[in-house]
């Protein structure tokens, strides 16, 4: 019964942890050769800082083999762009507003977003 109750407050833990405490990591561009890994269902870095009004170039590489994983879409900017596996893409992202601008996979599984300002 004692390993119950204990199994049960580490659960409530994690989803505390996981739901309202997880920052995901953070980059800004300017800090050295960045590059965005697609892999474990995420883009890791997840969040990019971007200053605004100059254009950018961002670089992804693809590890995971999943389909999804394939696509990058950022619809503000109406870019949509293949991801080769195990290969570095580099997109190149126009000179921007202050904003949020979200980017993602088809499905929308994988997520990521760019910050300017």
């Amino acid at each position: 019964m004692l390993f119950i109750n204990i199994a049960g407050i580490a659960l409530i833990a994690l989803i505390v942890w996981w739901f309202w405490l997880y920052t995901p990591k953070q980059m800004k561009l300017g800090e050295g050769d960045w590059v965005i890994a697609v892999e474990n269902g995420t883009y890791s870095p997840s969040r990019i800082n971007v200053p605004e009004g100059k254009p950018v170039e961002l670089k992804f590489l693809r590890k995971d083999q999943s389909p999804c994983s394939e696509t990058l879409l950022i619809p503000k900017l109406e870019i949509s762009e293949t991801l080769p596996s195990n290969k570095l893409k580099q997109i190149q992202i126009p000179a921007l507003e202050p904003g949020e601008y979200d980017f993602h996979c088809q499905m929308q599984m994988y997520r990521g977003k760019l910050v300017v300002g």
